[in-house]
């Protein structure tokens, strides 16, 4: 496989890896469940506001992924283990900044207000690892392949 579509597949598949997790998280933790905002450091207005744009940021890397995706596949370039190990890594690397950086180091929000968040925060992050962790033993395997086309469309 020529490197730019190496390339192009590993960051399609970053782009709707991460667009697709922050996604989730924003539905499920913040709309759904309620756990917290975006940012909680303020009044709710100000944390609805940052839900809001934290949803566009990961539709606009969903929808920016996708787009690379739909023209590798209609190069005949895409290479399924290569793009699901970007997708992989892409949310496991957002997933474990969220929990590591945003939850522990900014500390803008927690994943849920209890007292014993200690146990979210393994869940968070021990998930997280094992997801990025994946998402690399897919990409290393994608490099042994050599441009083989064997995992392409």
């Amino acid at each position: 496989m020529e490197e730019r579509y190496r390339s192009r597949n590993l960051w399609s598949g970053v782009l709707f890896g991460l667009g697709a997790i922050a996604f989730f998280d924003e539905v499920v933790f913040h709309q759904l469940l309620r756990w917290h905002h975006f940012y909680d450091l303020a009044t709710t207005d100000i944390g609805l506001i940052s839900d809001g744009l934290f949803h566009a940021f990961s539709w606009f890397a969903t929808i920016g992924g996708l787009f690379m995706f739909a023209d590798l596949r209609r190069r005949k370039a895409l290479h399924w283990t290569r793009w699901w190990g970007g997708v992989l890594t892409g949310a496991g690397a957002f997933q474990l900044y969220d929990g590591i950086i945003q939850h522990k180091v900014m500390r803008i929000h927690q994943i849920r207000y209890v007292e014993n968040v200690i146990y979210y925060d393994i869940v968070w992050n021990v998930s997280a690892v094992l997801i990025l962790l994946t998402g690399i033993y897919l990409l290393r395997k994608s490099r042994k392949q050599n441009g083989s086309r064997a995992g392409e469309a």
